[in-house]
This record gives C-alpha cells, sequence and structure tokens, in this order.
C-alpha cells in the first residue's frame, strides 16, 4: 500500500499518523508496533511512538509506504 498523507498542522506524531491512516487499529496497536521495530522513518527504524513526523519525510513498514507532504 502506498499512500500520500497531508498535514493539517506543522507535524503529526508516528502513532497518529499510522493509526490516521489506517495501519494501526488503535492507538495502542500503533505504539507496539513502534516499539517492536517495524516502522522506519526516513529509511531508520524509529522507536519514539510520538516522533514527530514532517512533510517531506516517508514512513515504511511490513507492506505499506507513507509519503508526508506539506499542504499545497
Amino acid at each position: 500500500m502506498n499512500e500520500i498523507f497531508t498535514l493539517s498542522d506543522e507535524y503529526i506524531a508516528l502513532c497518529d499518523l499510522l493509526k490516521v491512516c489506517g495501519i494501526a487499529d488503535s492507538g495502542g496497536s500503533a505504539k507496539y508496533m513502534i516499539s517492536q521495530g517495524h516502522i522506519d522513518v526516513n529509511g531508520v527504524t524509529e522507536l519514539r511512538k510520538t516522533c514527530k513526523i514532517y512533510g517531506g519525510f516517508k514512513v515504511t513498514g511490513w507492506d505499506f509506504t507513507i509519503d508526508v507532504v506539506n499542504p499545497s
């Protein structure tokens, strides 16, 4: 799954992004995925659940890629 997510604020927390995009069913599920090392941000494994995700970041995991963009 490839998705483009457009920010509505300056940034979004990683766990919230996974929930909003439907990758995780709940915030707890998103936090678990992150804590287990299953999520990469810009090619680096990210273990911080509330890591700030800004426009231009790429979040990847098992079978998904989320490109985060700033609003036009």
